[in-house]
């Protein structure tokens, strides 16, 4: 069974239609990367995977669960990492995490045994006890990248996983991303940065006006084809035919001359 289910769903945001008939799934062991233009429909997709906002039409399964009906079961079994999210500025990382533990039910012991290993991993052990507020944009992504595994999920859901983040802590959450794979957990990032999907990701989906145009494995990619091509290719592609489809409908609403 997937982790991921979506079929054919449709968003729209009064005359704009985010997502027109999305369809795809993601296996466990598997990091999954949806990589598209800016207004593609990428964020609008995990927005819809946690719940945060219904689908018009299709359907939805996360873990077993449908997050338009079951919006806090959803939540409550995945790890999420919204896009420009921070931690609540009144409160230091540590208060933070301590509240995350607690929403998560998590035992305290355990919590503080797995905040001091992402503190480690990702450099922050000394802002632990500082003010959110009084951090740097970096300093508050490695926060939010940590609460989302604190409670050991099957799945998590990253948009833009390596924004404001150093090279050296990118490298660092590189190598645990494919540890977390490795054991049989999914990840499901959003990103219009063809580099980090290529490097991260084991299967990529290209995303435009909504649609799903194209899927690729960056491993089984020969020489004569990169992800770039493939992106490019497809989203022009995507370009020509709306514009195609709106000169046709164009001309058919034209009226036509009388004799």
């Amino acid at each position: 069974m997937s982790v991921v289910d979506v079929a054919d769903v449709t968003k729209t945001y009064g005359n704009f239609r985010a997502l027109d008939g999305l369809s795809l799934a993601v296996e466990r062991g598997e990091t999954f990367g949806l990589l598209g233009p800016n207004g593609a429909g990428k964020t609008t997709t995990i927005q819809l995977l946690t719940g945060q906002v219904r689908p018009d039409s299709g359907t939805l399964s996360v873990l077993g669960t449908d997050p338009a009906t079951e919006p806090i079961e959803t939540r409550r079994k995945v790890g999420i990492v919204p896009e420009k999210e921070s931690p609540p500025s009144f409160q230091s990382p540590r208060e933070y995490f301590q509240f995350v533990g607690r929403v998560r039910g998590i035992d305290s012991d355990v919590l503080a045994e797995r905040v001091d290993e992402w503190a480690e991993r990702l450099s922050f052990a000394d802002k632990l006890d500082a003010m959110s507020t009084d951090l740097s944009r970096g300093q508050q992504q490695k926060v939010m990248l940590s609460q989302a595994f604190l409670h050991d999920p099957d799945l998590v859901f990253i948009d833009e996983p390596l924004a404001n983040l150093d090279p050296i802590v990118q490298a660092r959450v590189k190598e645990f991303f494919e540890e977390y794979r490795s054991a049989g957990n999914a990840l499901f990032l959003s990103t219009h940065h063809i580099e980090v999907a290529e490097e991260i990701c084991t299967r990529v989906g290209v995303v435009a006006d909504g649609r799903l145009v194209s899927e690729r494995k960056p491993a089984e990619m020969g020489t004569e084809e990169s992800l770039l091509d493939v992106f490019v290719d497809e989203v022009d592609r995507n370009d020509d035919d709306r514009r195609d489809g709106r000169d046709a409908d164009e001309r058919s609403s034209k009226p036509t001359a009388r004799s």
